[in-house]
């Protein structure tokens, strides 16, 4: 194929476009390797139309730097012209469906159409006040705007039903209209008022409608991905679990541009939609820019629709300046999703704005493209010079309706009230920290759900293995792992809706904590996941927000550090979204830092510290059977995120009992030990907080410290976050001093937060400063000569008390 090039005026001609069209690249295809041939290609990432286009008529890299130099310029990427009839042969070869199935979308009624571009003026006067307000300063922060890619919302608010459940990105204010958000309440977000969508907590970034099942508004590039397949998960759940409306066909669709789908993020997910045969729709927006990065400058192939052929999922290209061929596709692809399974659906458009109203947009060609497709590739403009249904005057009209709305929206926005400065707290967590997980129930129908959903021999096994589990109990040998295994196997029989996600699952991990869970429940109630923290915790966010209680064990903790952007999201999301989206996820797994573990740096990072800084999330310890077991069962139940750590080191060698059926608190202390009133008289005790490893450290030293004349009132910190104050100044009061033995780091540490904290609060009843014993700043040794230097231990601890007593400081 000759390369052409041309010198690109702000003129409207077209360029010319060298196309290989599907009919001879089937041709071309069977000369070449014969029918077989063709049968293996269909859905192999192909040189297609669009790729020919972009390829031929791309910009040199070495010309100019998209300033407004005045240089010899090619347009970078030009219009994809695709004919209907074009787009028809890529769905029979790619999706399989017949000529008879594709005639019923030829014809787009003269009502579906006006309706249309009513959305599509909808959006762009919406979009346009929207930029007004932010330079009155009446919208503040990030603004992402969507002008010039209105046919994508005209689709949607055609073909995606209020009941699906939609996943945007931080461009989403078209996707929340199209989708059926009320207008005022979108923009009075904007506005930071209370009667935003979101109370004003979540702003442009983040709109959510429970009602229309709009679930954001996510601001990490592709972070909303692995949260819509865990939300298409839940409607396969609905179905299994007989609790999905009769004749159910709902689906997921989330929006994602071409730029960000390079992210690993969409292999990922592109493999679970396979995997499960998920109803969802992958939309890919396409406007050729990663931010305002031209996208081909740093990815290979832009062509995101051909990245599902590797998982056998179907993926179409189309004109997204054509709003009536985008509905034509939309529906097509839509009802394909509906009734077979996932697809890829690529709109490929321009987008007029910046970035950000903010962005200098000095990014190569981005000012020249920009103002080149408003001038010659506006779908407003387009559609109401090629309308064949309706006169100028029925537009203008339809516009000026549109015009007269957003101006209204606007009046509203202003007079809202703000939120009142309570509300911030008020929306940290779901289920206040003092909750009594023991007085919460599930439906009455819950029982019936789990027997009709369970194959009766496999729950019997389970039930047989939870009895054997209760006796090791109450013979005081069962271990952590088995106490949490049998907290997550009573908890997902007594509540349906609960799931569980783990690495090696079936073969129930590292220390047994899912043992059965898959063989009991099938797998998608207890999913076998691939090896990266960060997508399942991210499907499981998308369950925990439509009605499901998802577990995720780590078989590390550490490797939590791959999910770090999920964790965040979950413990933002009940308070970014107004209230409006609880967050039970269960987070459990092994990790601390063991003196002597002998697992180098990697394996012993302080995750748990890392994690603090997390707003609303939950954070506890356990490093007995008995914490471990009732603090798991509390956390399942609770409406919020929460992390239970686990000592790795101790997961098998400690043993113990349960109290069966028992919930313990989530923002309680343990007092393991009491120091005795002699030695609290005679100021030779001490206050010692640890937790994880630091349990039996500090036990196994009680001895030594015994012998030396002092005491020590040990307590088990099993709530890191919130922090037990009054447990800890009760204990103050009578010792006076304190020691931190801390499995973190000197900076950022766990131990530097409660130390704070002690000094803040309790500063009256200290008669010496906070001392910590706390890992060194330097990455965790292997060797135990090294590691003795980094780790503290018992015998520090020792070491400790004899100096506070002594009063050494």
């Amino acid at each position: 194929l000759r390369r052409r090039r041309r010198r690109v005026s702000g003129s409207r001609s077209k360029p010319p476009v060298h196309i290989i069209t599907m009919r001879a690249y089937v041709a071309l295809a069977v000369l070449a390797g014969g029918a077989d041939a063709f049968t293996r290609s269909a859905m192999a990432p192909r040189r297609s139309r669009t790729m020919m286009m972009s390829q031929t008529l791309k910009k040199p890299a070495a010309q100019g730097n998209g300033i407004g130099e005045n240089i010899d310029v090619e347009q970078m990427r030009p219009r994809l012209e695709v004919e209907w009839t074009q787009i028809k042969d890529d769905l029979k070869n790619v999706f399989g469906l017949t000529e008879e199935e594709l005639a019923k979308y030829d014809d787009i009624s003269k009502d579906d159409q006006m309706a249309g571009y009513e959305m599509m003026q909808m959006c762009r006067q919406f979009e346009n006040a929207c930029n007004q307000a932010y330079m009155q300063g009446n919208i503040r922060g990030f603004m992402h705007l969507d002008n010039g890619q209105e046919t994508i919302p005209a689709f949607v608010a055609d073909s995606i039903r209020k009941t699906d459940i939609k996943y945007s990105y931080y461009r989403e204010h078209t996707h929340a209209l199209a989708s059926g958000v009320d207008p005022k309440a979108i923009m009075a977000e904007l506005f930071a008022k209370e009667t935003g969508t979101c109370k004003g907590t979540g702003g442009s970034m983040h709109i959510y409608d429970k009602d229309t099942f709009f679930q954001g508004g996510w601001a990490l590039v592709c972070e909303q991905l692995p949260y819509a397949v865990g939300a298409a998960r839940s409607i396969l759940l609905d179905r299994k679990l007989g609790i999905a409306p009769p004749d159910d066909d709902r689906m997921a669709i989330v929006f994602v541009g071409e730029g960000g789908a390079q992210n690993g993020r969409m292999a990922e997910c592109l493999n679970a939609a396979a995997k499960e045969n998920l109803p969802i729709l992958f939309l890919v927006i396409d406007n050729g820019r990663a931010i305002n990065t031209y996208t081909m400058d740093v990815a290979t192939n832009s062509d995101v629709f051909a990245q599902g052929a590797h998982y056998g999922v179907p993926g179409v290209k189309c004109d997204g300046q054509n709003m009536v061929d985008v509905m034509r596709a939309g529906r097509a692809v839509t009802d394909y999703v509906r009734g077979s399974g996932p697809a890829i659906m690529q709109v490929h458009t321009f987008r007029f704005t910046g970035h950000s109203p903010a962005d200098p947009e000095h990014e190569r060609g981005r000012k020249f493209e920009k103002k080149w497709a408003r001038d010659n590739h506006d779908p407003l403009k387009l559609y109401e010079e090629s309308c064949e249904v309706a006169g100028e005057e029925e537009l203008t009209a339809t516009k000026k309706k549109v015009m007269a709305e957003v101006k209204e929206v606007i009046a509203y926005a202003k007079t809202s009230p703000e939120p009142p400065a309570s509300l911030a707290k008020e929306l940290e967590f779901p289920d206040a920290p003092d909750t009594d997980y023991n007085t919460k129930t599930v439906p009455d129908t819950a029982a019936g759900i789990t027997t009709a959903s369970t194959d009766a021999a496999a729950l019997a096994r389970c039930e047989e293995h939870i009895v054997g589990l209760k006796e090791k109990a109450a013979a005081g040998q069962i271990t952590i792992g088995d106490a949490v295994n049998l907290a997550i196997l009573e908890e997902m029989i007594r509540d349906p809706m609960t799931t569980i996600h783990a690495e090696d699952l079936q073969a129930g991990s590292s220390y047994d904590i899912p043992k059965l869970t898959q063989q009991t429940f099938g797998t998608l109630r207890a999913a076998d996941e691939i090896i990266d923290e960060g997508h399942f915790i991210g499907k499981a966010l998308g369950e925990g927000m439509n009605g499901y209680r998802p577990i995720v064990e780590l078989m590390n903790t550490n490797f939590g550090i791959y999910g770090m952007a999920e964790l965040s999201s979950a413990g933002n999301t009940y308070a970014t979204t107004g209230g409006q989206f609880e967050m039970p996820m269960t987070i459990i797994g092994a990790g601390g830092t063991a003196p002597n573990q002998a697992l180098g740096a990697e394996h012993s990072q302080p995750f748990h510290a890392y994690v603090m800084g997390i707003p609303g999330l939950k954070i506890c310890t356990a490093s007995s059977p008995e914490a471990a077991y009732g603090i798991a069962k509390s956390m399942i139940r609770d409406n919020g995120p929460g992390i239970l750590f686990l000592p790795v080191k101790q997961m098998k060698s400690v043993k113990g009992s349960v109290d069966e059926g028992v919930c313990l608190p989530m923002n309680k202390a343990r007092v393991l030990h009491k120091a005795s009133d002699a030695s609290i008289s005679a100021g030779k005790a001490v206050t010692v907080l640890t937790y994880l490893h630091g349990v039996k450290e500090s036990l196994d030293a009680m001895e030594t410290i015994n012998a030396d004349g002092n005491d020590i009132e040990l307590i088990e910190l099993t709530s890191l976050k919130p922090l037990d104050m009054d447990t800890i100044r009760a204990s103050l009061e009578k010792t006076h001093k304190i020691i931190i033995l801390d499995e973190s780091t000197l900076s950022g540490g766990v131990g530097a937060t409660v130390s704070a904290l002690i000094s803040e609060r309790c500063f009256d009843e200290l008669d010496a400063p906070v001392r910590r014993l706390c890992m060194d700043d330097a990455p965790v040794p292997y060797a135990a000569s090294m590691e003795k230097a980094v780790v503290k231990r018992g015998s520090d601890l020792i070491e400790a008390v004899r100096d506070a007593v002594a009063k050494k400081l």
